[in-house]
């Protein structure tokens, strides 16, 4: 089984994808937070426990209500009780992440992914490859829905969801799986286009 801690591993272990930690930084202005209003202040607490030091959400709160509202959206979606694992979730946002090309995400995601199953061999499969990813039947079929409804969502019909189903889907799992592949769709194209990641600098 592989091991959780791959922090030593160099960035381009899996074709430029990385469980590395990296940073983000914004192409455009962000708010400052000595000249923050106090609804920017307050919405940035609400999003995330580091947004105060994130230029992603700092770029985002000049809309603060617009955060506001996505930071509601995307929370209930991974990480509300119930329905499909956490990990599964974050499994499938990855598999977006990569096919989308938006490293940033998939490096945060796929840690996300190893921190809850205790384990990374499906994330290094999916970096490598996604269409060939997934250590079992259930896991294949998981990546497989978010390749198509990343990159063919007008093929996907009620066979796919009957092939789901097959393998062992609610559709309380199925309806969060959806969820999660479709916010990736919107949060992958603002990393990519409002910005750029940031790796750590090289061992000298």
């Amino acid at each position: 089984m592989s091991h959780v801690n791959t922090s030593a591993l160099p960035v381009d272990r899996f074709n430029g994808f990385t469980f590395d930690t990296l940073g983000w930084r914004a192409w455009l202005d962000t708010v400052s937070l000595g000249g923050a209003t106090l609804e920017q202040i307050a919405v940035l607490e609400e999003s995330h426990p580091k947004a105060k030091t994130s230029d992603y959400y700092l770029l985002l709160v000049q809309q603060a209500e617009i955060l506001r509202q996505r930071s509601g959206v995307f929370n209930a979606i991974m990480y509300a009780p119930g329905g499909l694992p956490r990990a599964e979730r974050e499994l499938a946002s990855t598999v977006v992440s990569r096919v989308n090309g938006c490293v940033y995400c998939a490096s945060v995601h796929a840690q996300r992914f190893g921190q809850l199953a205790k384990r990374t061999d499906a994330i290094e499969q999916v970096f490598e490859d996604p269409l060939t990813a997934g250590t079992t039947e259930h896991e294949r079929a998981i990546i497989r829905y978010a390749i198509e409804l990343t990159e063919r969502p007008e093929n996907v019909d009620a066979a796919a969801i009957k092939r789901l189903e097959a393998h062992g889907l609610t559709h309380a799992e199925i309806l969060d799986l959806t969820h999660a592949i479709a916010i990736f769709a919107w949060a992958n194209r603002l990393m990519l286009t409002l910005g750029e990641p940031v790796f750590p600098a090289a061992d000298a």
